[in-house]
């Protein structure tokens, strides 16, 4: 399923299901939010399954991120071997991580918010999972009893912010840096998570190209090595690491400027596409 949090004129956010250009609403169904669905799990997919409500057309409503706000935004730095080697960094042997606010969130279709105080704005296209049933040392082999399903990921990065300490984060959560979506695919749809195309495309132009077989630590890896940290909560999302062709490694860069459209597609996953705008 593709489960979408969407808006229609002057009412709160509530989650769908979407069926072409129908989303079929899930409030009623006693779901108010993405998350109560995702916390509730397999018992909720059932439910959602068996909904025959009244459906809505996807051009009278506006999507939100499929998860507004999630608990946790848990990323994963250098884990393409092909991105490692073009930021001259070591091939990482434990999972580099670090973390974006919520209040990076950003829709599809909404603008990336280009901050006057960086000048080296920079994409990354990642693919993403949802943690649905959460835990503390999770053993890899369990690792499918624990991801709720897979999105879009655009980990925008302003590479100034970023480079000025040894710790990413300043330059990873600006507001508007973290667009997710369109839609949240279940993980009963994606045969496969580790062999995934995945691209970064600019105004028709396709600067960034390749699957996901070639990530280093893959999702079994990464739920092992995070939950021996601490807890996974149901809806955190942890994002998996952009492949070689960011701006900065590109010669001359090339940085994010107002008026670009960007869009990031992982393979079954639909399309992210956002505008890039200058901070007024």
């Amino acid at each position: 399923m593709k489960l979408v949090t969407f808006a229609r004129p002057d009412t709160a956010p509530e989650p769908g299901v979407l069926d072409g250009d129908q989303i079929m609403p899930l409030s009623g169904a006693g779901f108010p939010t993405m998350l109560s669905i995702v916390g509730a799990g397999a018992e909720a997919l059932d439910r959602v399954r068996g909904e025959s409500g009244v459906a809505v057309a996807l051009s009278d409503v506006k999507l939100l991120a499929p998860i507004p706000r999630p608990p946790k935004i848990i990323c994963v730095g250098l884990n393409y071997r092909d991105h490692a080697i073009e930021s001259n960094m070591q091939i990482p042997i434990v999972p580099t991580i670090f973390c974006k606010f919520p209040t990076a969130i950003t829709a599809p279709g909404d603008p990336i918010v280009l901050p006057k105080n960086s000048k080296q704005p920079d994409y990354e296209a990642e693919f993403a999972f949802v943690i649905g049933k959460g835990g503390r040392h999770i053993v890899a082999e369990n690792w499918q009893q624990h991801v709720f399903g897979y999105m879009n990921l655009n980990d925008v990065s302003a590479r100034d912010f970023q480079m000025a300490t040894t710790q990413w984060m300043m330059g990873k959560t600006f507001d508007t840096f973290c667009p997710i979506g369109p839609y949240l695919v279940t993980a009963d749809e994606i045969a496969d998570p580790h062999a995934l195309d995945i691209s970064m495309t600019i105004n028709g132009e396709v600067l960034q190209s390749s699957n996901t077989v070639h990530l280093i630590f893959r999702i079994p890896d990464l739920i092992a090595h995070l939950s021996s940290v601490f807890t996974l909560e149901p809806g955190d999302v942890v994002s998996t690491g952009t492949p070689a062709g960011v701006g900065l490694a590109r010669k001359p860069p090339r940085w994010l400027k107002a008026g670009d459209d960007v869009v990031v597609r992982v393979q079954g996953l639909g399309e992210l596409r956002n505008p890039v705008v200058a901070e007024s």
